[in-house]
Protein backbone atom coordinates (compact mmCIF):
# COMPACT_ATOMS: atom_id res chain seq x y z
CA UNK A 1 0.00 0.00 0.00
CA UNK A 2 1.58 3.27 -1.11
CA UNK A 3 -1.36 5.65 -0.53
CA UNK A 4 -4.44 6.06 1.67
CA UNK A 5 -7.50 8.32 1.69
CA UNK A 6 -6.90 11.43 3.76
CA UNK A 7 -10.16 11.14 5.72
CA UNK A 8 -9.48 7.50 6.53
CA UNK A 9 -5.91 8.30 7.62
CA UNK A 10 -7.01 11.19 9.86
CA UNK A 11 -9.59 8.92 11.49
CA UNK A 12 -7.09 6.05 11.88
CA UNK A 13 -4.51 8.23 13.66
CA UNK A 14 -7.22 9.55 16.01
CA UNK A 15 -7.34 13.19 14.94
CA UNK A 16 -11.12 12.85 14.43
CA UNK A 17 -13.46 10.63 16.43
CA UNK A 18 -15.35 9.38 13.38
CA UNK A 19 -14.54 9.03 9.72
CA UNK A 20 -17.59 11.09 8.85
CA UNK A 21 -16.21 13.94 11.01
CA UNK A 22 -12.95 13.75 9.03
CA UNK A 23 -14.92 13.78 5.77
CA UNK A 24 -16.91 16.82 6.93
CA UNK A 25 -13.69 18.66 7.82
CA UNK A 26 -12.34 17.96 4.33
CA UNK A 27 -15.54 19.23 2.70
CA UNK A 28 -15.39 22.40 4.82
CA UNK A 29 -11.84 23.10 3.63
CA UNK A 30 -10.15 22.53 7.00
CA UNK A 31 -7.71 19.94 5.63
CA UNK A 32 -4.79 20.70 3.31
CA UNK A 33 -2.26 18.30 1.85
CA UNK A 34 1.00 19.88 0.71
CA UNK A 35 -0.69 23.30 0.79
CA UNK A 36 -3.75 22.41 -1.33
CA UNK A 37 -7.31 22.05 -0.03
CA UNK A 38 -8.39 18.48 -0.57
CA UNK A 39 -11.49 16.36 -0.85
CA UNK A 40 -11.97 13.38 1.45
CA UNK A 41 -10.91 10.88 -1.22
CA UNK A 42 -7.54 12.58 -1.83
CA UNK A 43 -4.65 10.15 -1.45
CA UNK A 44 -1.85 10.82 1.06
CA UNK A 45 1.58 9.26 0.81
CA UNK A 46 4.49 8.91 3.20
CA UNK A 47 6.26 12.29 3.47
CA UNK A 48 3.19 14.43 2.70
CA UNK A 49 2.46 17.45 4.90
CA UNK A 50 -1.12 17.52 6.21
CA UNK A 51 -2.50 20.72 7.80
CA UNK A 52 -5.68 20.45 9.84
CA UNK A 53 -7.60 23.49 11.11
CA UNK A 54 -8.91 22.66 14.60
CA UNK A 55 -10.38 25.25 16.99
CA UNK A 56 -8.92 28.14 15.02
CA UNK A 57 -5.36 26.80 14.95
CA UNK A 58 -3.49 24.83 12.31
CA UNK A 59 -2.06 21.47 13.24
CA UNK A 60 0.82 20.39 10.97
CA UNK A 61 1.47 16.67 10.55
CA UNK A 62 4.01 14.83 8.39
CA UNK A 63 2.86 11.38 7.25
CA UNK A 64 5.31 8.70 8.46
CA UNK A 65 3.14 5.60 8.11
CA UNK A 66 -0.07 4.87 6.24
CA UNK A 67 -2.96 3.51 8.28
CA UNK A 68 -6.51 2.77 7.16
CA UNK A 69 -7.73 0.92 10.25
CA UNK A 70 -8.11 2.68 13.59
CA UNK A 71 -5.32 1.77 16.00
CA UNK A 72 -4.47 2.53 19.62
CA UNK A 73 -2.96 5.88 20.62
CA UNK A 74 0.65 4.63 21.01
CA UNK A 75 0.65 3.10 17.52
CA UNK A 76 -1.19 6.10 16.04
CA UNK A 77 1.45 8.48 17.41
CA UNK A 78 4.12 6.65 15.40
CA UNK A 79 2.22 7.17 12.12
CA UNK A 80 2.88 10.92 12.00
CA UNK A 81 5.37 13.58 13.02
CA UNK A 82 3.81 16.61 14.66
CA UNK A 83 5.40 19.88 13.42
CA UNK A 84 2.80 22.15 15.03
CA UNK A 85 4.39 25.25 16.59
CA UNK A 86 3.67 25.84 20.26
CA UNK A 87 0.67 28.06 20.95
CA UNK A 88 1.12 31.34 22.73
CA UNK A 89 -0.81 31.54 25.99
CA UNK A 90 -3.80 33.81 25.67
CA UNK A 91 -4.38 36.43 28.32
CA UNK A 92 -7.86 36.57 29.78
CA UNK A 93 -8.87 40.18 29.20
CA UNK A 94 -11.86 41.53 30.99
CA UNK A 95 -13.00 38.31 32.60
CA UNK A 96 -15.05 38.64 35.74
CA UNK A 97 -15.69 36.18 38.52
CA UNK A 98 -18.69 33.97 37.99
CA UNK A 99 -21.68 35.24 39.95
CA UNK A 100 -20.26 38.75 40.31
CA UNK A 101 -23.33 40.26 38.67
CA UNK A 102 -23.45 42.91 36.01
CA UNK A 103 -20.44 45.22 35.72
CA UNK A 104 -20.83 48.77 36.90
CA UNK A 105 -20.43 51.59 34.43
CA UNK A 106 -16.84 52.15 35.55
CA UNK A 107 -16.00 48.43 35.31
CA UNK A 108 -17.53 48.23 31.84
CA UNK A 109 -15.44 51.19 30.67
CA UNK A 110 -12.30 49.58 32.11
CA UNK A 111 -13.11 46.31 30.36
CA UNK A 112 -13.68 48.15 27.06
CA UNK A 113 -10.36 49.95 27.50
CA UNK A 114 -8.55 46.64 28.11
CA UNK A 115 -10.09 45.12 25.01
CA UNK A 116 -9.06 48.10 22.90
CA UNK A 117 -12.52 49.33 22.07
CA UNK A 118 -12.82 53.01 21.31
CA UNK A 119 -15.36 55.14 23.10
CA UNK A 120 -17.11 56.62 20.04
CA UNK A 121 -20.45 57.19 21.64
CA UNK A 122 -22.53 60.18 20.50
CA UNK A 123 -23.12 62.83 23.15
Amino acid sequence: MDAARVDSWLWAIRIYKTRSAATTACRAGHVRVNGDKVKAAQQVRVGDEVRIRIAGFDRILIVRQLLVKRVGPPVAALAYEDKTPAREPQAALGLRDRGAGRPTKRERRDIDKLRGRDDDRPD
